[in-house]
């Protein structure tokens, strides 16, 4: 049993306590280890952090504008930008968000031949087995974390903030946790495991 896989929860409360440079540091070198498709490495992390926090919470929430006053917003996708507005008040409250960049994506919108979206499919899988490894890290050392894949309804916008080559992945917000939530319920290994002998 490794701990840190047990212990994980997503934090949405943080304390306002800074985060020292050498662990943010160490995490990332943590980040960096995940294995990768043919070793390609394809991840970017940018560490945003005071004022440049508030100005990528600007482009967020300018993104959650723009897709709340569409005229075709079906009425579950409201509730899901609400649900999104509450990811940006934990930002806010988290000291530190980790943008997570696909340096080798070509966006959103962008056409692509089979071969280069079996490439996307194989970074992002990548790129999310180093995140886990960032968020392992942070629990071990006793540090808050929250993936945040709520980034997608203000694409556009951040994109245009972070102003880096490729594809914006996800966030991690990170910070010092002020609640202890349980264990979410998880699926039984007889629900999701089957035997090919």
């Amino acid at each position: 049993m490794i701990p840190a896989i047990y212990d994980r929860r997503s934090i949405r409360k943080f304390s306002s306590r800074p985060i020292d440079e050498r662990d943010l540091l160490e995490l990332m070198d943590s980040a960096a280890k995940a294995p990768s498709s043919k070793n390609s490495q394809p991840w970017k992390y940018v560490i945003v952090t005071g004022n440049s926090k508030n100005e990528m919470l600007d482009a967020y929430r300018s993104g959650l504008a723009r897709e709340g006053s569409r005229d075709d917003c079906p009425p579950q996708w409201k509730q899901y930008l609400a649900a999104a507005a509450h990811t940006g008040d934990i930002m806010e409250q988290a000291p530190v968000t980790v943008l997570a960049v696909n340096p080798l994506g070509r966006g959103m919108d962008a056409p692509q031949t089979l071969e280069e979206r079996v490439l996307e499919i194989c970074s992002i899988q990548s790129i999310s087995a180093s995140i886990q490894n960032l968020l392992l890290a942070a629990t071990d050392k006793g540090i808050g974390s929250l993936w945040i894949c709520d980034i997608y309804f203000a694409y556009p916008e951040l994109s245009a903030w972070l102003g880096e080559e490729g594809q914006l992945v996800a966030a991690v917000a990170l910070g010092y946790p002020e609640e202890s939530p349980a264990p979410r319920p998880r699926k039984p290994l007889e629900e999701i495991l089957r035997w090919r002998r």
